[in-house]
């Protein structure tokens, strides 16, 4: 369905609650305006993680430093993920070139973006005006061919299947990305650490330390900050052999290296890594590789339209058959099946 242009008239003047902190600022500076697009299936987390710290700058401050507009596709209110709906305060539509722009992601569902979207993303980065995506929102950043030749990053769930739709982005494994008039985020908690940069670059340290501190947010973290934990913490243990061997296998999922050549890249012997994996995953090496190409494909397939062989390639098999074969033993259902699945 495509997006019908909405009234850029329409604008919500900024939220000033009450309370008992206050933090006084001295700088006069233009209310900085966001406009936030709520895509279908939009994470909530994200989207909140994006807001509130905006309205409690504006409490601390009791003066409007910060005011937002959100839009949907078509004015009504927009469904998140978890099922919750979301009222807006008007359709798509331009802004100027002072609002910050931003696309809220979620749930991806293959297919491309609304044209209207997209060219208004396209008209307003012409114009200078700075751009966002949350979660998912950079797909529709790359889409609109924004992202080229920067950086950008989005969650790392998605990330597999973006990096093989647009191989030539430099996607990043940190929380947020700020580069230019282009920012994105992983989503989750990482937004309100990108949020807080912004109202430190506007307002100061002292004042986003404290903004963070009424979100009790004990301990932010830079945009170089990983979204994932290390690998120990995932597995649960520091072993270093283990560590280094599922290090390996995570960055050659469409080349998998024999076990031998794991079992180098660990600094161990193929006996000693086979029995860290049964002692501390409870499985074989073989068995952990397989499984982790195969999430990888599960990905691939919802979120990118390509086909089932392509797909079983880049995940590292080279027989389509065996691949459809473990695909089904893993899921309970092929690949085509996991495609179609709502």
């Amino acid at each position: 369905m495509s997006c019908a242009m909405g009234d850029p008239a329409v604008q919500r003047e900024a939220i000033i609650p009450q309370g008992a902190a206050f933090f006084a600022i001295k700088e006069v500076r233009p209310v900085r305006h966001f406009a936030f697009h709520l895509l279908p299936y939009f994470t909530l987390l994200a989207f909140s993680a994006a807001l509130d710290p905006l309205r409690i700058a504006n409490q601390l401050a009791q003066r409007p430093l910060y005011r937002w507009t959100v839009t949907s596709c078509d004015g009504g209110p927009a469904a998140s993920s978890c099922g919750m709906s979301v009222n807006v305060d008007q359709s798509l539509g331009p802004f100027s070139r002072e609002t910050d722009l931003v696309v809220c992601g979620g749930t991806v569902r293959v297919g491309a973006g609304a044209k209207d979207l997209l060219g208004l993303l396209r008209q307003h980065a012409r114009f200078g005006g700075r751009v966002g995506g949350i979660c998912t929102g950079a797909i529709a950043l790359a889409q609109a061919g924004l992202l080229k030749g920067r950086r950008a990053t989005l969650h790392w769930e998605n990330q597999p299947a973006f990096q093989e739709t647009f191989p030539d982005i430099e996607v990043t494994q940190n929380a947020y990305e700020v580069d230019g008039t282009i920012f994105t985020c992983g989503g989750g908690v990482g937004t309100t650490d990108m949020m807080l940069e912004q109202i430190e670059a506007d307002y100061g340290g002292a004042f986003a330390g404290l903004v963070a501190d009424m979100c009790l947010y004990s301990q932010r973290r830079s945009d170089h900050a990983p979204q994932r934990a290390s690998v120990s913490t995932g597995i649960e243990t520091r072993n270093p052999f283990l560590v280094r061997a599922i290090k390996a296998m995570q960055s050659q999922i469409e080349a998998p290296p024999t076990m031998e050549e794991l079992a180098d890249a660990a600094g161990c012997s193929r006996r000693q890594m086979e029995r860290l994996f049964v002692k501390y995953l409870g499985k074989s090496p073989y068995r952990f590789f397989r499984d982790l190409r195969l999430d990888h494909a599960r990905g691939l397939l919802r979120e990118t339209d390509l086909k089932v062989s392509e797909v079983a390639v880049a995940s590292g098999f080279t027989s389509t058959m065996v691949f459809t074969k473990s695909f089904r033993a893993r899921f309970g259902r092929s690949p085509k099946q996991s495609r179609s699945a709502p």
